[in-house]
């Protein structure tokens, strides 16, 4: 078995730079100023999105040709087309066995702690006029919708909208029937080079991520607030220890039974971390944790096929969000629900969270979806929330991201197709760790 060569010098640079040189530094520098610009001068940071949205745009235009030209070449290099099939199945099952667990979790800790106590709201009295974008749009967000979407109105529509599944679909297709043609090696060297020159791309563009975290967070803070997240400190604390939990206790557990140590995990991808920190989203680090997790040793068709899926359907991250907001709402207004309400919230969650992060506002449309599915709790309730969404989707893009990431190592164990000793020599090796941030 043959493991990807390691990842050129252009994304994990053998020479090590000063830290203030570093793209690390900058992103670091580019949310503190951000924060401080947003408290400030909260009316001029309103105005400083364009630059996080900018920014979130030059990644999501290079995307696309990059999860295609990157499964394309995997699965012609596979060459097996039941393995390919049994590598879905496997990273299916374990996304739902992952995202099931967490919406427990989630569940669970609100039970339990209860956030939502005491506010006594009367859903008529809520402003609904700010959700009013969400809940027009449950209408389009079900299951037969969703599978439909998957198949794209033409190749290049794929491609034009950046939608992340029907790209994948295209390419699991164009791989299938290069491997048929007997593996051209003039098309199978043309993917490899485009390959790499997006990845270029990427590298280019990613040196503009300090003003897309300064944009991002100046407009999060100068619109809400900090005096925002003090009237639902309680619900912010719930999701965020909740995460961070099952990040260490969960995601570390699996990482310990494949071997990897979840911290050191985490300090290899701090880079990607800190970039979702500062936008509030996973697209800008997808190419990136691409690279990372192949020049950790996973396999190129691996991390092509997973990441791209789990991108819609491993939202761990997401799931504990939507169980915690939902019965968040249910506790605010005063709504008590049986245990089989609840456990009618888990199923409908079940379906409705795939594909959550697939749409601008996804999770907010996916719980209003929900809320409206159940009957129960209020749908206007949501508005209780929407002030400090833009808070929890920097915990939920984060956890989600390493969820990600500990599944591609996973499946790709599972699958033979893992090289631990180059992981541990990435992982124990102070200068590689320093160097791949950079």
């Amino acid at each position: 078995m043959s493991f990807p060569d390691p990842v050129p010098a252009s994304a994990t640079p053998l020479d090590r730079k000063p830290f203030v040189h570093t793209l690390y530094f900058r992103v670091i520098v580019g949310i503190v100023a951000g924060v401080l610009t947003g408290m400030i001068f909260p009316h001029f940071g309103e105005t400083l999105k364009p630059l996080a949205d900018g920014f979130i745009k030059l990644i999501r235009m290079l995307i696309a040709p990059i999860i295609f030209f990157t499964v394309v070449a995997g699965i012609a290099g596979v060459g097996d087309l039941r393995k390919l099939g049994r590598i879905g199945l496997k990273a299916l099952l374990y996304f739902e066995v992952i995202t099931t667990l967490a919406l427990l979790i989630g569940m669970g800790v609100a039970t339990l702690v209860q956030p939502g106590r005491g506010m006594n709201v009367d859903p008529r009295t809520l402003d609904t006029h700010s959700i009013a974008q969400y809940t027009t749009e449950t209408v389009h967000n079900n299951a037969a919708d969703f599978f439909l979407n998957i198949i794209p109105d033409s190749f290049v529509g794929a491609f034009s909208k950046g939608e992340i599944l029907q790209v994948l679909l295209l390419a699991i297709l164009t791989g299938i029937a290069l491997t048929m043609l007997g593996n051209d090696e003039r098309l199978a060297g043309l993917l490899q080079s485009l390959s790499k020159l997006f990845f270029k791309l990427v590298a280019l563009v990613m040196e503009a991520a300090p003003i897309g975290a300064f944009g991002a967070m100046a407009f999060t803070i100068g619109k809400y607030g900090l005096a925002t997240l003090l009237s639902l400190a309680k619900l912010m604390a719930c999701v965020y220890l909740t995460s961070i939990a099952f990040v260490f206790v969960v995601l570390g557990a699996v990482c310990w039974m494949n071997g990897i140590n979840v911290w050191r995990f985490l300090i290899y991808i701090r880079e990607e971390l800190l970039i979702g920190l500062g936008t509030s989203a996973s697209e800008p680090v997808l190419p990136r944790l691409m690279l990372k997790m192949e020049n950790l040793g996973c396999s190129r068709v691996i991390t092509g096929l997973v990441i791209p899926a789990g991108y819609s359907f491993n939202l761990a991250g997401t799931s504990i969000y939507l169980t915690t907001a939902a019965l968040f709402i249910a506790q605010a207004t005063n709504v008590h629900l049986t245990w089989q309400q609840e456990a009618f919230v888990l199923a409908v969650l079940m379906l409705n969270s795939k594909g959550a992060a697939t749409v601008t506002g996804g999770g907010f449309i996916t719980l209003a979806a929900t809320l409206a599915a159940v009957g129960t709790i209020p749908v206007a309730g949501i508005a209780l929330i929407v002030g400090v969404d833009r808070f929890m989707s920097e915990m939920r893009t984060l956890t989600n991201l390493i969820g990600n990431g500990v599944a591609t190592i996973v499946v790709a164990r599972w699958e033979g197709q893992f090289d631990e000793e180059r992981a541990r020599l990435v992982l124990s090796s102070k200068a590689a760790l320093e160097a791949a941030i950079d």
